[in-house]
């Protein structure tokens, strides 16, 4: 993507879209996303990610590493409950180092996109080139270590190059979600003709800026998870919306924490018109979602 003032798509006012509806007639698909990063003791957690601490940060590291010992489990079990397939943001790097959480993402069928090889580096603060071979390293470790290539993407931080939407295309990456500007997925067209789906993800609802940069409560991120949804749903009913809850392991799923989750995910589930989808679904709809 050459350099421009706005991105490689038209402004599209939601008021000025044609009605339109998910699979059987749903309002709201709603996608969970658990970022299950792999940070390595040797290396400097990023000021970006919540660290800075002097090498090894043994605090900040163990925390996380927290998350992919025990909270990514406790969230499956309260997943599991709903029947809500995760779609796994995944650091490749953690492919090799924790099998054990592939196995079970892939029994629960859960999808995997790329989310770099690890948290320690994003896209935009490697040396020129080296954005291109951190994207093809990932998604061939995915594909390696998961048994299946990777459909979709979340840059590390969310951040990206003026290239990287090109590198994602080039190694077969069919949907992005850094982009977080809409409600409903849309198409990104390339200056040399292809083009990538972007589909909502979300920094509102998404448990680390809540807890660690907004202090919420667990009870105030569960109201938000329940605002947004019946918000969502409502303005669903004329135009079909996507709702991105966006975790990670070493926060929501610490024992004070979970409850909320489950309580959220037991107000959404009991609503019609809800489809419980995952990232490569939830694009794959979005292909047509005018057209119905």
């Amino acid at each position: 993507m050459r350099p421009r003032a706005y991105g490689p798509f038209p402004y599209s006012p939601i008021i000025k879209r044609p009605k339109s509806r998910w699979p059987n007639g749903a309002r709201v698909a709603v996608w969970i996303i658990p970022n299950i990063e792999f940070f390595a003791l040797t290396d400097m957690i990023p000021v970006s990610a919540g660290g800075g601490g002097k090498v090894p940060d043994v605090s900040g590291w163990s925390r996380r590493d927290y998350g992919n010992r025990i909270g990514v489990f406790r969230m499956m079990e309260v997943m599991d409950c709903y029947g809500a397939r995760g779609t796994v943001a995944l650091n490749a790097n953690l492919c090799a180092q924790h099998p054990e959480i592939i196995a079970e993402c892939n029994k629960r069928q859960w999808e995997f996109m790329g989310h770099n090889e690890t948290n320690t580096k994003r896209l935009n603060e490697v040396p020129e080139g080296e954005d291109a071979a951190i994207v093809q390293r990932t998604v061939e470790k995915i594909a390696k270590g998961t048994g299946a290539a990777p459909k979709g993407w979340l840059g590390s931080g969310l951040q990206e190059t003026w290239n990287t939407l090109e590198h994602l295309v080039d190694n077969g990456i069919e949907y992005v979600a850094d982009w977080v500007n809409d409600d409903q997925p849309y198409t990104m067209a390339l200056d040399d003709g292809r083009s990538i789906m972007s589909i909502p993800y979300s920094t509102e609802i998404n448990d680390k800026p809540a807890y660690e940069k907004h202090n919420r409560t667990s009870a105030e991120f569960e109201t938000m998870m329940r605002d947004q949804f019946d918000v969502l749903w409502r303005e669903g009913g004329t135009r079909a919306r996507v709702m991105g809850i966006a975790l990670h392991p070493y926060i929501t799923g610490a024992p004070h924490r979970i409850g909320a989750l489950d309580r959220a995910l037991a107000h959404i589930c009991k609503h019609d018109g809800v489809w419980l989808a995952t990232g490569a679904e939830i694009a794959e709809a979005g292909r047509t979602l005018h057209e119905t």
